[in-house]
C-alpha cells in the first residue's frame, strides 16, 4: 500500500474536521418542498447534482487546481480559488466553502508535516475556499489527479446521502443503495472531468440554486445550507 493511498483516504474521510456534516447544500430545502421525499427522488437529486453540477464544473476546476499546485503555479491556483468562490450562488453556499476552507487551512498548519513555503503559499488567499485548500493537500501528498477527483466526489456523495438519511428520513440500507448507484456512475463522471475543456464547463442548475437560496429563510432546519 502506498502512502498516497492512505493520505487519500484521510482526505476523503468523514472524520476530516472541516464541518461537512453540517451542510446539505439545498437538499434539506428540497425535502421541505417535496422534491425529495423517498429513496428514488433522493437518488435523482444527488445523481443530477453529480452529473450536471459537480461533474461538469467543480471536478474539472479541481483538476486545474491540482495541476496548478503540482506545477508550483500559486497565482493560477489563486485565480481558480476566486473563480470558484464567485460561482457560489447563495450566502449559505459561500459561507460553507469559506468556513470549510478556513478549517482545512488550520488543520494543515496543525498537522505539522507541511513545508513552510507551502503554508506561506496558501496564506496568500484572503478567503480560501475548501477546494483550494483540499487540492493543495492532495497535491502536496502526491495523490494522482484521477484518484483525487474520485475521492472528492465520493466524499460529497457520502455527505449528501447522510443528509438525506436524516432529512427525508431514509433507512441505512437505502443509504447504501444510493451510494452503490452513485458509485457506479462516478468513474464516468471522473473520466469526463479529466478531458473537459474550459469552454464546456457548466454548473447551470437553477433548481439547486433556488433550493439553496430558499433554505436561508427556512423556519425549521437541521443543516446550515
Amino acid at each position: 500500500m502506498s502512502l498516497a493511498l492512505t493520505r487519500l483516504l484521510q482526505l476523503a474521510s468523514p472524520a476530516l474536521p472541516v464541518g461537512a456534516f453540517s451542510y446539505s447544500q439545498g437538499l434539506e430545502r428540497a425535502v421541505e418542498d417535496g422534491t425529495v421525499k423517498d429513496e428514488a427522488s433522493a437518488l435523482r437529486w444527488i445523481g443530477d447534482q453529480l452529473e450536471w453540477n459537480l461533474g461538469r464544473y467543480e471536478a474539472p476546476l479541481l483538476l486545474r487546481m491540482l495541476e496548478a499546485w503540482a506545477g508550483g503555479a500559486t497565482d493560477a491556483a489563486l485565480e481558480l480559488d476566486a473563480e470558484y468562490l464567485a460561482t457560489r450562488e447563495s450566502a449559505e453556499l459561500r459561507a460553507e466553502t469559506l468556513q470549510m476552507g478556513y478549517s482545512m487551512q488550520r488543520l494543515l498548519h496543525e498537522l505539522g508535516d507541511f513545508p513552510r513555503p507551502l503554508l506561506d503559499a496558501i496564506a496568500v488567499s484572503p478567503s480560501p475556499t475548501f477546494p483550494y485548500m483540499w487540492t493543495c493537500a492532495a497535491a502536496a501528498w502526491q495523490i494522482p489527479a484521477r484518484d483525487a477527483l474520485a475521492a472528492w466526489l465520493w466524499s460529497w456523495a457520502e455527505n449528501q446521502t447522510m443528509a438525506a438519511l436524516k432529512a427525508v428520513p431514509l433507512g441505512q440500507a437505502a443509504g447504501q443503495r444510493l451510494l452503490q448507484e452513485i458509485g457506479r456512475r462516478l468513474p464516468a463522471v471522473v473520466e469526463r472531468a479529466l478531458t473537459l475543456a474550459a469552454p464546456d464547463y457548466s454548473n447551470f442548475a437553477p433548481g439547486f440554486a433556488i433550493a439553496c437560496c430558499n433554505h436561508e429563510t427556512q423556519y425549521t432546519r437541521l443543516f446550515r445550507s
